[in-house]
Parts: C-alpha cells; sequence; structure tokens
C-alpha cells in the first residue's frame, strides 16, 4: 500500500510539473528541400497526436525543388488551421525555405536570419560548345516542336526562352499568392519586395515577413504560450537519420537522386 500510495505522489507531482497533453513538437527542416515526404509525414504525425499542443518547426534552408516545397507549404498550413505551428528561423530560411514558413500561426527570425528571396529560378547546362570541340553531335527523334524544349546539347531560342519565362513567371505568382496567404499582406504590397532579393530578420520584421524576433528557445516559448501550455513544456522531436542510414535503408540510386543536381524549377536562394 505504502508503495503505491508513494507512486501515485510522484505521478500527482510529476503532472503538475508536466500536465499530459503539454508537449511541443520540435520538427528541423534543414538543408536544401528536394523532397517533401520526410517533413510531411512526421508534421502529420504530430498532428494526430492528442498529446502535442504545438509544433515548432526550425527552418535551416536555402529552398530548394517547387514541388517539395509546395508540399510542405501545404501540411504546414494544414497543421496550423487544428495547432499552433511557429517557425523558428535558423542562419537561411529564404526561398523555399521561406515558403514553407509562409502559413505558420507565427514566424520567429534571429535578427542576422537570411531570409526573402522570393522568386523562381532554372537554371540550363549549355555544353553546345563543348560537344562541337569534341567533334560530338546529338541527333534528336521527337514527336513534337518543343519536345527537348531546354536540352543541354543547344542553347535555348527565342520563342522557347518565351515559353520557358511564362511558366516562370506563373510559379513567381503562385509564390506571391502564398505569402500573401500566409502573412495576411496584399499581394500588391508583396510584389513590390518579391524580386528575389533577401532580407536580414529585423528588416524582415519591418515588412511583416515575421512576427518576433528570436532564437529556437523563444519559438519554443512562443508555442508554449499559444497553445496555453502552463510551465514547461515537454519538447519531443525524432533522431535525424543519416545518409549513411538512407544508404543501408534504401538504393543506392534513390540516395544519389534525391541529391543529384536536377534541371527544374526551384524556389531557391543562391549565394
Amino acid at each position: 500500500m505504502a508503495v503505491i500510495f508513494s507512486l501515485s505522489i510522484v505521478i500527482t507531482i510529476f503532472q503538475k510539473q508536466v500536465p499530459l497533453g503539454s508537449k511541443v513538437a520540435l520538427v528541423r527542416i534543414e538543408g536544401p528541400i528536394f523532397e517533401s515526404k520526410t517533413a510531411v509525414n512526421e508534421i502529420k504525425g504530430y498532428l494526430k497526436d492528442k498529446s502535442i499542443k504545438a509544433i515548432v518547426i526550425r527552418v535551416d534552408s536555402p529552398g530548394g525543388g517547387v514541388v517539395a516545397a509546395q508540399e510542405i507549404f501545404t501540411e504546414v498550413r494544414r497543421a496550423s488551421a487544428e495547432k499552433k505551428v511557429v517557425i523558428s528561423m535558423g542562419a537561411l530560411a529564404a526561398s523555399g525555405g521561406y515558403y514553407i514558413s509562409a502559413p505558420a500561426t507565427q514566424i520567429l527570425a534571429n535578427p542576422g536570419t537570411i531570409t526573402g528571396s522570393i522568386g523562381v529560378i532554372m537554371e540550363v547546362p549549355n555544353i553546345k560548345g563543348l560537344m562541337d570541340k569534341l567533334g560530338i553531335k546529338s541527333e534528336v527523334i521527337k514527336s513534337g516542336k518543343h519536345k527537348d524544349l531546354a536540352s543541354v546539347f543547344r542553347g535555348i531560342g527565342i520563342e522557347e526562352r518565351a515559353i520557358l519565362q511564362g511558366v516562370m513567371d506563373d510559379v513567381h505568382e503562385q509564390f506571391i499568392n502564398a505569402v500573401s496567404e500566409g502573412r495576411k499582406i496584399p499581394v500588391s504590397k508583396v510584389k513590390d519586395f518579391a524580386d528575389g532579393r533577401v532580407f536580414s530578420g529585423r528588416q524582415a520584421l519591418k515588412l511583416g515577413l515575421v512576427d518576433e524576433l528570436g532564437d529556437l528557445e523563444a519559438a519554443i516559448k512562443k508555442a508554449a504560450l499559444l497553445a496555453g501550455i502552463e510551465g514547461e513544456p515537454e519538447v519531443v522531436s525524432k533522431k535525424e537519420k543519416s545518409i549513411f542510414h538512407e544508404l543501408l535503408n534504401g538504393s543506392i540510386a534513390d540516395v544519389v537522386w534525391k541529391r543529384m543536381p536536377r534541371t527544374e524549377m526551384k524556389y531557391l536562394y543562391q549565394f
């Protein structure tokens, strides 16, 4: 009886210190964003967990692929509709790194965080000169006039450039609308600075791109406050998987494919 009574006291004290359902989840999105599955699944898991009252997403990324960023953006927006989601920006949260942050409940950045870079970029290597020097010619058989659009074996013509520019402009507009929606800033105002330029965290605060200045610890405290958690919240996070773990649990081809540079449209800040 004495043991049961003592255990009951311990549980009561623990619950007062860390009440059940007083957890804050920490999700880390670091490095270039070229796949969304990991982040999306992690956020979804925390969204289903009733003991998680708020989610902090640590973003330290220059961005990456357009579609990957859009898929994470969608999941962050979905999560924000059900729980408090706070972004903590590290050294760099630019382009796609900012895109995925926009729909959060609140965004905190360090004063020196590099952010912004609202724009799209696409780089197409042109090795025609090298091929000519080596005497190598590429023979192309295609079903349509523009089927080999943006081929690395020749330059981009005027008509082709116009087609690609049209696509880029549309994807850029999607970025602008996402920022406008997430940050409640008029589209016309976003367009004033959505030309690819970057900002410090302090400059971003003045523009309304972030809500407060603060580090990761401040973001966790803010998330707990917004979620109505009393006392010190329990912070839970998944252990980061290394490239060696990926090699052991998947094919080398898959790992290389995820990391190799590709000709695609990117929400990517380059420096």
